[in-house]
């Protein structure tokens, strides 16, 4: 396990090292790691080592890590989901236009060509319409915490096409969840339709108690513990003891487990202090340590079969549609709300950044038996490049189109 968890750390490091020089984000470099450790390169290379270090009876201990910076992540992601407030009313009716057309047009797409994916990449026995569904999600996915770093070492994160972005995938990551957590649940109900309702109030009533019971509470007990001072190292257990219970709570209702920890973490209260010490102390081991195990884990999923099986062809069509979808309804939406070409743009170049919140929905998508390794390659590829190509994007926009 030790020897796993450095090869994997190293390799993280190194490309974040390499792509941070090419003016990429460091987490791209470890979102790549995956990749290269994968059968697609390192198991090309050297078949025999790479099955000796990741052969799936090997990786039960860094399953386990995965599963646990996964779940964490994902609290975390919750817990600091902000919505800006400059301009009140019309700021978050601009992002709101945003993200509403941002989701609607790349998953209509992805439904459009799912019928074209549906006869040779789904898995036996999922029925049509939650594998369309999840590929329409999927294509609709923007990663809010690559752009915001993006914007942060870009200087644009003050700027309003940098802020209406930020609010809209703050929104869209919200409505992008509760969609994947029904879908989910309508593929484990095997169209049973009673358990599929269950389920479904089952989700209901857990909303429901997350934010109108122990939201107040979690709240009650930080006001009376802290007087307004840091938090204290038992506060963060409870809050930690509160997302793996939401998690489990979510993994018993036969959703992913990922889901009930982001649930959690959007109920807190939006508090600096709450933000402040989870950056400190929980922030670092999960994006350091944990997840990089997670992108290895995904990355070994990948195979060199996904283009034998379907060629260049389905590729392009996938990563066409991808880009397409996000880049023209997130300028649309921006031009609609009023921002000149130039910002519009770059709202929809940063609307089409996927990152790691893609590669989480095509892991719980994986893990559900919605898609399998085939796809999930491509799809894998496809947030690689539509993430890649961000910042270059930026740049070419900032220096060709017109002001206005």
């Amino acid at each position: 396990m030790f020897l796993q968890i450095l090869i994997i750390l190293l390799a993280a490091r190194v490309l974040a090292v390499v792509l941070r020089y090419l003016g990429q984000p460091p987490v791209i470099g470890e979102m790549a790691a995956g990749f290269v450790l994968g059968p697609m390169l390192f198991g090309w290379l050297m078949p025999d080592l790479q099955q000796q270090l990741f052969a799936p009876t090997n990786l039960h201990e860094v399953q386990g890590l995965g599963q646990l910076g996964l779940v964490l992540f994902m609290f975390l992601m919750g817990a600091e989901l902000r919505i800006a407030e400059h301009g009140a009313g019309r700021h978050v009716r601009a992002a709101a236009q945003i993200a509403g057309l941002s989701l609607l047009l790349p998953m209509l797409l992805g439904v459009a060509i799912a019928p074209l994916l549906y006869p040779g990449m789904a898995p036996a026995g999922i029925a049509f319409w939650p594998f369309a569904l999840f590929i329409g999600i999927a294509l609709s996915v923007t990663a809010l915490p690559v752009m915001a770093r993006i914007l942060k070492e870009r200087k644009l994160a003050e700027s309003e096409p940098g802020r209406l972005a930020l609010s809209a995938a703050a929104i869209g990551d919200v409505v992008a969840w509760l969609m994947l957590a029904v879908v989910v649940a309508a593929s484990k109900s095997d169209l049973n339709w009673t358990h599929l309702g269950l389920t479904l109030l089952g989700l209901t009533l857990l909303c429901g108690l997350v934010f109108g019971v122990v939201r107040p509470l979690v709240a009650r007990y930080l006001q009376r513990g802290t007087a307004q001072g840091p938090l204290r190292v038992r506060d963060m257990g409870v809050l930690l003891s509160g997302a793996l219970l939401c998690a489990y709570a979510t993994e018993l209702l036969q959703v992913h487990a990922a889901f009930g920890a982001f649930l959690f973490g959007l109920s807190l209260p939006r508090d600096e202090r709450i933000a402040d010490a989870l950056q400190k102390r929980i922030e670092p081991l999960v994006l350091l340590v944990l997840m990089p195990c997670f992108f290895v884990l995904a990355g070994l999923n990948t195979t060199g079969n996904a283009f034998v099986v379907t060629g260049m062809s389905i590729f392009a069509l996938i990563l066409g549609v991808a880009i397409v979808g996000k880049i023209v309804a997130g300028s649309a939406a921006a031009r609609i709300a009023g921002l000149p070409w130039r910002d519009s743009l770059m709202v929809g170049a940063l609307m089409n950044t996927r990152g790691v919140v893609e590669l989480v929905f095509l892991k719980v998508g994986l893990d559900a038996g919605l898609i399998g390794a085939e796809l999930f390659t491509l799809l894998f590829m496809t947030a690689l490049i539509t993430t890649l190509m961000t910042t270059p994007l930026l740049s070419l926009i900032s220096r060709v189109a017109p002001q206005r």
